[in-house]
């Protein structure tokens, strides 16, 4: 069956303006047009605008689903089963929250006892889902699926004071990096003080520390602009900064 581009701009619930734009930018173009000048989308288009919907789901960006979807590569079945996947663990978690919720209301109503690591769980399984589907084709293909799947066991096992604690911690490494960002020395005092920040916090993710790893994980930083944009949050360059101060900081 064939669409105009408002019959199937209804029929997925996007906008006439998004498919155009969708066909301007190259990642989903009409089959053909008609003597009228509409645009008309066949089956097979059907399915790619359904693809690039389930990734947008998943927070993908359009230049990322593009290079996906044209990729010789690309295998429908083998990426349906992924969004499948994905989709389950996102209603996996959406079910712990529900179910965090109700016990709360539970606990206030009728005094029923709720531990403290209970409170946070659904929270913390929503973090370590967001760092998946941020970063964690790259992590795991440089640390292996046993130490990512220890790092989020760690997360998960956390107890209220130690999640806390490792919220500030994360919060005045920030702090300190900027001041030391000024400063402009990563082997002066206050970067120094940044790059054992980050080595402490790191200590709550990862079961055993290492220089090397932690080296290694600045670098990664610099070298993935995702990781990048995180850190230079401060200023532009700041996770460069952070690099060389913990490559300096490793070495000692």
């Amino acid at each position: 069956m064939e669409y105009r581009v408002k019959e199937l701009a209804d029929m997925a619930g996007v906008s006439t303006r998004t498919l155009r734009y969708y066909d301007e930018i190259g990642i989903l173009k009409p089959v053909r047009k008609n003597p009228s000048g509409y645009r008309i989308y066949g089956p097979e288009e059907v399915d790619r605008l359904q693809q690039i919907l389930f990734y947008r789901e998943l927070g993908v960006d359009l230049k990322r689903i593009k290079d996906i979807l044209c990729s010789p590569d690309f295998d429908e079945i083998k990426v349906l089963k992924e969004h499948l996947e994905k989709l389950l663990e996102m209603r996996e978690n959406l079910d712990l929250l529900i179910k965090n919720v109700n016990k709360t209301i539970l606990s206030k109503e009728r005094k029923i006892k709720m531990n403290d690591s209970e409170k946070f769980e659904g929270f913390k399984k929503k973090l370590i889902e967001d760092n998946e589907k941020k970063y964690g084709k790259e992590i795991r293909e440089k640390y292996g699926e046993e130490t990512v799947n220890k790092s989020n066991s760690k997360l998960l096992n956390m107890t209220q004071e130690e999640y806390d604690e490792v919220k500030n911690l994360e919060k005045e490494l920030f702090t300190t990096l900027k001041e030391a960002f000024k400063i402009g020395d990563p082997a002066g005092e206050l970067a120094q003080k940044t790059a054992d920040l980050h080595r402490k916090w790191l200590t709550f993710y990862w079961k055993n520390y290492s220089k090397e790893a932690h080296a290694g994980l600045a670098q990664m930083y610099v070298d993935d602009e995702r990781f990048a944009a995180y850190y230079d949050r401060v200023e532009p360059g700041a996770t460069e900064f952070l690099r060389d101060a913990i490559l300096i900081y490793t070495k000692e």
